[in-house]
């Protein structure tokens, strides 16, 4: 029975690739292979900070919004664009950050109103500016706020970081809702003008409302007064959040020596406070933003004092921790924004994409080598079934054809292109067909 032998390798197809196009053909599947790799890691191991970030900041027209705005200023003079949430102020920028459902970044949160809540997912950027609380009276003489006992009271709107600041301070002086006190949800203009017609007796006011002009006016106005808190140390041992803050002589007048002596004042921070997730080259540029706006000096601050890595609710962040000991990195001093994150977080991931690319890289030769070779194997296989279906003594016929196939194989070889590296085993398959010629020619079928 005659056996089906199947036909031979066509090995005019690809014999005369130059070796360019091996080395390429090589080397191209381990570059997509690093480049695959280096960008999984480069963009889902430390992905590129985003063009836009949000801040939720306060009321409108009050101070947390100016430093928002200033931020927002700077911010894009580096290509990152900052929007701006106005919010009730420090209690509902903290819920909204606590919030996963809430798209905020960071926001402008003041000290002591973190307390009972769960913050281990923020973190801080530092201290901006201080928010002391500033009591005024009708009377004078008055140094405690447990002499408040018995009036009324504004102590901020709801939600405000005032009202939540004053409740505190009052329950520790044995003033609380519903007592002989009466607490009013005013704050601002409106507390001011509440005190001053005569429907509260003292006005807690903090933040926006403690500007030189409005404490100027109130301290114009004969029967108000400002407290001094003599026992100022005492609450910043029992309110570790709080600030012994001083209004030295003449800081509001000089001319008239306003205030006439030292006002011992206390107060929390303002906390730049991000969440965990916020990318460290946000973080240096916020920090530096924070600089250039709350860095001047100011009637509560000298130049210079904020940002501080001083923070107390919050834990404060390691790149923020890393900025303040050393400041900006060279590449962010010498490139621009954009460019040095990039080559930032391309030193950063060098160690391990050398792991994984250079062993690729070692697989190159191996694999050129493999290439070459194969295309010499493939005439050694088609040799070696001439060389058997030689030895079966078939017909001329049959010898012919075989001797059709050796002679394609030796047109193939005579235009075949060969790295020199590769030349003697080159040399030594065509000696093998050489001998498989003589071979056939040496041993003629028998024809039954």
């Amino acid at each position: 029975m005659r056996r089906h032998r199947p036909p031979p390798p066509n090995f005019l197809r690809d014999h005369a690739h130059p070796a360019w196009r091996d080395i390429v053909m090589t080397a191209l599947p381990v570059a997509a292979f690093c480049a695959a790799v280096i960008g999984v890691v480069f963009w889902l191991v430390d992905p590129a900070p985003p063009h836009t970030i949000t801040i939720s900041a306060g009321p409108a027209d009050s101070s947390f919004m100016q430093m928002a705005e200033a931020y927002r200023t700077i911010l894009a003079r580096n290509g990152v664009k900052l929007r701006i949430l106005e919010s009730d102020g420090s209690v509902q920028n903290l819920q909204r950050l606590l919030d996963p459902k809430e798209r905020v970044d960071l926001a402008f949160v003041q000290g002591g109103v973190a307390e009972g809540m769960d913050t281990r997912s923020l973190m801080s950027l530092g201290s901006v500016a201080y928010v002391p609380i500033v009591v005024f009276y009708h009377g004078s003489g008055l140094t405690r706020l447990a002499q408040l006992d018995g009036m009324r009271i504004a102590i901020g709107r709801v939600g405000s970081g005032t009202r939540e600041l004053a409740l505190k301070l009052l329950a520790a002086n044995g003033l609380d809702p519903g007592g002989d006190s009466t607490f009013l949800p005013l704050d601002g203009m409106e507390a001011a003008t509440a005190l001053v017609s005569g429907r509260v007796e003292a006005a807690m006011l903090s933040g926006d409302s403690t500007t030189r002009g409005l404490m100027l006016r109130l301290l114009d106005i004969p029967g108000i007064s400002v407290m001094s808190f003599d026992e100022a140390s005492a609450y910043t041992r029992l309110f570790p959040f709080l600030e012994n803050i001083d209004l030295p002589p003449g800081v509001l007048d000089l001319r008239r020596r306003q205030p006439p002596e030292t006002v011992h004042l206390i107060g929390p921070t303002v906390q730049l406070v991000a969440r965990d997730t916020l990318h460290p080259a946000l973080s240096d540029l916020l920090i530096e933003a924070a600089g250039e706006v709350n860095g001047k000096p100011g009637l509560m601050q000298r130049e210079g004092e904020f940002p501080s890595p001083a923070v107390h609710d919050f834990r404060i962040s390691e790149d923020a921790t890393r900025y303040y000991k050393s400041g900006k990195s060279f590449l962010y001093r010498a490139l621009p924004f954009w460019l040095a994150s990039v080559t930032d977080r391309l030193l950063v991931l060098l160690l391990p994409l050398a792991v994984l690319v250079i062993p690729a890289l070692r697989a190159i030769p191996a694999l050129y080598r493999w290439r070459v070779r194969s295309r010499i194997y493939r005439y050694y296989g088609a040799l070696i079934a001439i060389e058997r279906d030689a030895l079966k003594h078939k017909s001329e016929e049959q010898r012919r054809a075989l001797l059709e196939e050796l002679d394609e194989i030796e047109r193939s070889l005579n235009t075949l292109r060969m790295p020199l590296a590769y030349a003697d085993a080159f040399y030594v398959l065509r000696e093998h067909v050489g001998f498989v010629r003589m071979h056939l020619s040496a041993n003629p079928s028998h024809v039954p």
